[in-house]
């Protein structure tokens, strides 16, 4: 998942965890695989939309469960947040 690096920065000194943060203004789509290209292409060519990547796909191996690659090349299990999302400047 793409994190900014002065979010990553300020996640690394506060000891925050980015995936549990609140982030206003971003989307998930769910497209088939078939379409997941033309999806990415058609949303890169809005200026807002020139970050977009492919962040995941569905697979049956772990069903109903979010496994992340991390950036070391082991895997991390992606646990439902717990509590209240903090911090939220709203």
């Amino acid at each position: 998942i793409p994190v900014s690096a002065g979010v990553q920065g300020a996640c690394e000194l506060f000891g925050y965890d980015p995936l549990y943060l609140a982030n206003e203004g971003k989307l998930v789509a769910i497209v088939s695989s078939v379409a997941a290209e033309d999806a990415l292409r058609l949303m890169r060519s809005d200026p807002l939309g020139r970050e977009t990547a492919i962040i995941g796909e569905v697979v049956g191996e772990h069903p109903g469960r979010v496994v992340m690659n991390t950036p070391l090349g082991g895997h991390r299990l992606v646990d439902r947040l717990s509590g209240e999302m903090l911090p939220r400047i709203c």
